[in-house]
């Protein structure tokens, strides 16, 4: 079972049912069929905030990814962890599903380049 917390901080509104089922869309097209991820939608200030802390770049940003577990090989028992996502609404506007797939890609272990690309037109 694939769960999917959500969070909404941006103070915009989001279709966060519709966030919910896009991971499970992406992680079973994946072949993911259990673990648990984050979902946050933050202000254009939070992000800037993680993304100098965590890449050194003082710039809000359209997602953010924190993987903790991807595909790693997990004791039986174990849930998997698969990590964070934060998407900035204010900086995708309508569009943050494309933001979102990019973000469950890099949880899974996918870097940019062709393969991350053709994984995310799959999702489009």
């Amino acid at each position: 079972m694939i769960v999917v917390e959500v969070t909404n901080r941006s103070g915009t509104d989001v279709d966060e049912p519709a966030a919910v089922e896009l991971v499970r869309l992406v992680l079973g097209g994946e072949g993911v069929d259990e673990g648990e991820v984050g979902v946050s939608f933050a202000g254009p200030e939070e992000m800037r905030a993680l993304k100098a802390e965590h890449l050194g770049v003082d710039e809000p940003t359209d997602v953010l990814s924190f993987p903790i577990d991807a595909r790693d090989e997990l004791p039986d028992g174990v849930p998997r962890q698969l990590g964070d996502i934060v998407v900035c609404p204010q900086v995708t506007g309508d569009a943050w599903r494309g933001p979102l797939v990019h973000g469950v890609l890099h949880l899974l272990g996918y870097d940019h380049g062709r393969e991350m690309e053709a994984r995310e037109e799959a999702y489009a």
